[in-house]
């Protein structure tokens, strides 16, 4: 129950950083920080919560990185669900709060509220096509990175940080394709709350194409490195 807890909590981070960002403070009149600072912050929810929880629940804070961790033979199937569960609700509960900080400016435009999406939806109008290509490939590296900075033989103590980062450079390539999800939670999350028709109907892909790239991610890294035994 710890575990869970501690993803609860730190997607819930995730999305209220991450997503927050990109709602409240990408476009601000003369002070708006942009993608560039949109991509950041995702990495510094990700850097932060990694020294927070790390020790307790691995610091997963997606389904496709727990599902890729599972793959790679890093993380107990009966574990599987918990997680991600744990892990949509953490999500849900982070755009809760946004939702409700932003429903206190009067006039305030909900919007897409940061959801992911394609086609005319995509940020910059990329196809579903170039949509399920960028996802795919975006949680594969992710996946690629987390577990090679968490393998037994790599640098201690620096995971965090360079998966932070990663997850940072995944951003600042793929924002203007899909928003960037490489994440489901993040994507359900926002788009249960978005103020649109085309959010709920477009998710199917932010599930799909990241779980797909997790897999392929933990079956390459397993046959690249696996962990010595003994």
């Amino acid at each position: 129950m710890k575990k869970l807890v501690a993803e609860f909590i730190g997607t819930l981070w995730l999305v209220l950083g991450g997503c927050g960002s990109a709602v409240l403070a990408a476009g601000y009149p003369e002070l708006g920080i942009g993608f560039m600072g949109v991509a950041l912050a995702f990495g510094l929810t990700v850097i932060t919560m990694a020294y927070a929880i790390g020790h307790i629940s691995g610091c997963h804070l997606n389904p496709a990185v727990s599902i890729g961790l599972w793959i790679g033979g890093r993380f107990d199937k009966k574990d599987l669900l918990p997680y991600i569960i744990a892990q949509v609700m953490g999500g849900i509960a982070g755009a809760a709060i946004l939702y409700a900080i932003v429903s206190g400016k009067e006039g305030f435009n909900i919007g897409s509220f940061a959801a992911n999406g394609y086609g005319e939806h995509s940020p910059d109008g990329y196809s579903m096509v170039s949509a399920l290509i960028t996802e795919v490939v975006m949680t594969f590296m992710f996946l690629i990175i987390i577990l090679g900075a968490t393998h037994s033989k790599a640098p201690k103590g620096m995971a965090g940080l360079a998966i932070g980062l990663g997850l940072t450079l995944i951003h600042l390539i793929s924002i203007p394709v899909t928003n960037t999800s490489v994440n489901p939670a993040r994507s359900t999350s926002q788009a249960l709350f978005a103020q649109t028709d085309w959010a709920i109907p477009q998710l199917w892909l932010f599930w799909i194409a990241p779980v797909v790239g997790a897999v392929l991610a933990g079956l390459i890294y397993k046959y690249l490195s696996p962990e010595e035994k003994g």
